[in-house]
């Protein structure tokens, strides 16, 4: 949440804070920096499935008895290309799981910080900004 200085000759109302009112405000900041949190999470994981995905397009290109380099942990093995085919489709679809639950938890997530705007506004107008 940034704070800003109301335009000259214009004062701010006054309008009390209630606890309620605070909870809600802290509340909302939590919400905020969770979803940033979530939204780099979220561009990670699309980052990661775009790589399997080129990485899926290339292997295809190979003959299936070939063996290939194939990562797992800190160390490569030679897996034949077939294996490797099916472990990147494993890993393709769990990063898609990953990928709608991040969007399921972000759109959760916004729509109570939309919640608390609608509250927190019309109890305090324009003395308050909670805009990104």
């Amino acid at each position: 949440m940034s704070l800003q200085m109301l335009p000259a000759g214009q004062e701010s109302p006054d309008v009390s804070v209630s606890w309620e009112d605070q909870q809600r405000i802290n509340g909302f900041s939590k919400l905020n920096s969770r979803l940033s949190e979530l939204e780099d999470l979220y561009q990670q994981k699309k980052d990661e499935n775009e790589y399997l995905e080129d990485v899926g397009t290339e292997i295809e290109l190979v003959d299936e008895d070939d063996l290939v380099q194939y990562k797992i942990g800190d160390a490569f093995y030679w897996l034949k290309q077939s294996e490797v085919v099916e472990r990147l489709e494993g890993e393709s679809e769990s990063t898609v799981t990953e990928l709608n639950d991040l969007e399921d938890k972000i759109r959760s997530i916004k729509d109570e910080m939309d919640e608390l705007k609608k509250v927190l506004y019309e109890k305090f107008g324009n003395a308050i900004n909670l805009e990104r």
